[in-house]
């Protein structure tokens, strides 16, 4: 009887659980519905807004647009490491400060051991396994995805420039994962600043336009608007992906939760066949113990 007590309880847990993974599935779903279609509306801008400054960049040579593209002697780097707030999303968060630790064990390990990358975290869960490897982490900005906006992203890319600008840091790289699709994230870091040179090919490309007020112009403020848009993509693509990955994991886990049901179900109706069988068995022993008598 204990037994069956037992897997009772068990089923009554699992039954639970199985609920919450629905409610949690159904929750995602909705989430990721809104951020995808975040993500789809932004990438068009922001690829074109590349594609633009791209044909306007051989007026870097300007000493006001040279500081973008200045690639002097790296002594600090900033990683930006874009994860969730929560957990139960896969490997998700795993993922990223997998490939954090592995850009600071290998590409930044001289200026790891001489303090100088600053690992500035986006979201707790990939900042707290780094914390526990021994790394020291920047949690200013920690909650910057809580209702993430334009504005907010933009105020802090600027504060990420200006240090940029002013010398402070001498490289910026993002850490995060891109968006595909709900069932795919794509493991990405990639370098904000500085701005890369162009690539013979886009330098063969020839566009005839007119100017107004004048292409450095149009560089001063284009250039900070897209190195803007490009971060700010950066964390939708990180919000969708979440969202994804977070809907994929709790579809499974509900699954999961059926298959152990259905094994609770069969055992407890063994249990409980034994059981009758058993007093069946004494029932008809004590039957004969009389007739014997």
């Amino acid at each position: 009887m204990s037994n069956q007590k037992e897997i009772r309880a068990r089923i009554s847990s699992t039954i639970s659980t199985q609920q919450i993974t629905k409610a949690m599935k159904l929750v995602s779903a909705t989430k990721l519905r809104k951020a995808s279609d975040a993500i789809v509306r932004m990438r068009p801008y922001a690829l074109k807004l590349q594609g633009i400054m791209s044909n306007l960049q051989e007026s870097a040579d300007d000493d006001r647009l040279a500081v973008y593209f200045d690639e002097r002697e790296i002594k600090k780097v900033c990683l930006v490491v874009i994860s969730s707030d929560r957990g139960l999303c896969g490997a998700f968060n795993a993922n990223v400060a997998k490939r954090t630790r592995q850009l600071l064990e290998n590409e930044y390990k001289d200026l790891v051991k001489s303090g100088n990358v600053e690992i500035l975290c986006i979201g707790k869960k990939a900042g707290e396994t780094l914390k526990r490897l021994g790394y020291a982490v920047n949690t200013e900005y920690q909650n910057l995805l809580i209702d993430l906006n334009s504005d907010k992203a933009f105020d802090f890319t600027n504060s990420l420039i200006n240090r940029f600008k002013s010398g402070s840091i001498d490289k910026i790289e993002v850490v995060y994962n891109q968006f595909k699709n709900a069932a795919t994230q794509i493991l990405s870091n990639e370098t904000v600043l500085p701005i890369a040179s162009k690539t013979e090919q886009s330098k063969q490309v020839s566009s005839d336009y007119l100017f107004e007020p004048s292409k450095v112009a149009i560089l001063e403020d284009l250039i900070p608007r897209s190195l803007k848009t490009q971060v700010y993509r950066a964390m939708l693509d990180s919000l969708a992906s979440e969202h994804g990955a977070r809907m994929v994991a709790m579809d499974k886990a509900t699954e999961n939760a059926g298959e152990l049901l259905g094994a609770l179900r069969l055992a407890y109706n063994q249990a409980r066949q034994a059981a009758i069988t058993r007093e069946i068995s004494e029932i008809v022993g004590g039957v004969a113990a009389l007739e014997g008598a």
